[in-house]
């Protein structure tokens, strides 16, 4: 990623100095500590100017509708202190000019409004675009004092330049000359020197992007693609890099909750599966109490063993007593081990059933989150785990990927809402559906109307379960599929779990 420079900084200034000198604020916010987000009005249009004091990803530019859905601001419900500070001194006022400080990161807006007690007060608020030193400052530019920033810095942070309410604002060192970056020493790297001089003092700009590259001249990287403007290239450039941070955040909370679910039930299944194997020979209880029964005429009574001939097995079996009761005793004690070993195994598996029903489960999650591509499907994913709240009206998925094989239609869920929303909802009888057999992935679902699919389009809806599967890798994979009719849903069974019968496979 390119870190916001001096260069492109004034770029950004003179393409829009116009709209900006002048502006109403009509609205303050700021969605965390480190972004602002402000809705100015000038020559009856309305822009949101989005800043970013981001030690890894400050910039600045007015953001488009699209790519304020892909920052995924969200602005909470009570504002930062700063935030509050900013709406009392500047909500409502007008941008009476706007500067950048020369060979510096500074873009400053400056504010003629009143205080409480009527009096005319000029006021700045400066945006130092600085990497861990960004910062916002609103300070009085009469007498210089700082009346607040977003983040204070206190003596123990910098030794050279303190910033807090009530001391006096300075810039920091001054630079003789414009310190070029590493990006644009490698833009310029086979310009000779009037050239460069000519490109930094410019005033037009063709803005473009290659990849994770910016430029403001096209012509300096080869097969970038051009945008219309400074502040476009800005927006989109940062934006995606934001959306992918956000994307990356989401999916570490996600994962850890949920390998934290998925260790504890692997333990409780550990813990089950070894208690079953040390009872599975529960059924030599209930022989011992049959064989003690019908030897009664011995007469062991309060022995502390007996040998007796087991014809089934045909031969001798030790069996040892308790030489505190009988053998009618002993055998009734052996009757109730059989029965408290036999409804603990039942008991025991009842509970390893639900076990491995929420392992393939929370396998699943973790398998939607990993292929998740934007914030929407996260949010599914969150909401399905309990970590935010959908509104009823948003749970039908109007983006449910579709395919069309041999003019059949093709749904593929890509996470457990979305596969449960298939099967309870789009899904009829007579339709197909499609799922890798012991391992994680999406829920296919064929649509049948008049015309039954032949093996060729089978196949095909089985390697698309293959493709959105877990089981990713070059390898053959077994796909089972059956009619919608042989599937069902069992009670409180979790989102996208099904059981199934008539099942047929498919080698992939």
């Amino acid at each position: 990623m390119i870190n916001l420079d001096f260069l492109t900084l004034r770029a950004f200034f003179l393409e829009n100095i116009d709209f900006i000198i002048g502006a109403r604020l009509q609205k303050i916010q700021q969605p965390t500590r480190r972004d602002f987000v402000f809705s100015m009005r000038n020559n009856s249009e309305v822009k949101k100017l989005y800043i970013n004091i981001n030690p890894s990803i400050y910039h600045i530019s007015f953001m488009s509708k699209e790519n304020e859905l892909r920052r995924g601001i969200i602005i909470p419900k009570q504002p930062p202190m700063f935030c509050m500070l900013l709406r009392k001194y500047l909500d409502g006022g007008c941008v009476s000019d706007a500067c950048i400080i020369e060979n510096e990161r500074i873009l400053e807006f400056h504010f003629e409004t009143c205080d409480e007690f009527a009096q005319k007060k000029s006021l700045c608020l400066s945006f130092e675009f600085m990497g861990k030193h960004s910062n916002a400052i609103l300070y009085d530019r009469e007498t210089s004092l700082i009346i607040g920033c977003a983040h204070n810095v206190g003596a123990e942070k910098s030794r050279y330049r303190e910033l807090k309410g009530g001391l006096k604002y300075t810039y920091p060192p001054k630079q003789k000359d414009f310190i070029l970056s590493d990006e644009l020493k490698t833009q310029f790297s086979n310009l000779k020197q009037d050239k460069i001089a000519e490109y930094l003092n410019a005033e037009k700009f063709r803005p473009a992007i290659f990849g994770e590259k910016y430029t403001l001249f096209s012509e300096l990287i080869e097969n970038s693609i051009p945008q219309n403007s400074v502040n476009e290239m800005l927006d989109s450039y940062y934006s995606s890099f934001q959306e992918r941070m956000n994307i990356q955040m989401v999916k570490n909370k996600i994962s850890d909750i949920v390998n934290s679910k998925l260790k504890k039930n692997k333990n409780a299944i550990s813990k089950i599966e070894t208690t079953l194997a040390k009872r599975q020979d529960y059924e030599k209880y209930k022989l011992y109490g049959e064989l003690l029964l019908s030897n009664l005429y011995m007469k062991a009574d309060y022995e502390d063993k007996i040998k007796l001939y087991d014809y089934n097995s045909s031969k001798d079996i030790v069996i040892e007593l308790d030489t505190a009761k009988s053998m009618k005793e002993n055998a009734q004690r052996y009757f109730k081990l059989y029965t408290k070993h036999k409804n603990t195994k039942e008991k025991s598996m009842e509970v390893l059933n639900n076990l491995y029903v929420e392992k393939e489960y929370l396998e699943h999650v973790l398998y939607s989150m990993e292929n998740a591509q934007n914030t929407l499907e996260l949010t599914d994913i969150e909401s399905e785990i309990g970590l935010c709240a959908v509104k009823e009206a948003k749970k039908p998925q109007k983006d449910i990927q579709k395919v069309v094989i041999d003019d059949f239609d093709v749904y593929i869920g890509k996470n457990n809402r979305q596969n449960d929303y298939i099967i309870s909802k789009i899904s009829k009888d007579k339709d197909y559906w499609f799922h890798t057999r012991l391992c994680a992935g999406s829920h296919v679902l064929l649509k049948v109307n008049n015309i039954e699919p032949d093996e060729k389009t089978l196949y095909e809806c089985a390697k698309l379960a293959r493709e959105n599967s877990s089981a990713k890798q070059p390898s053959k994979v077994s796909v089972i599929y059956t009619r919608r009719k042989y599937i069902k849903k069992p009670p409180s069974a979790p989102l996208g779990y099904v059981i199934y019968m008539n099942e047929k496979e498919i080698l992939v």
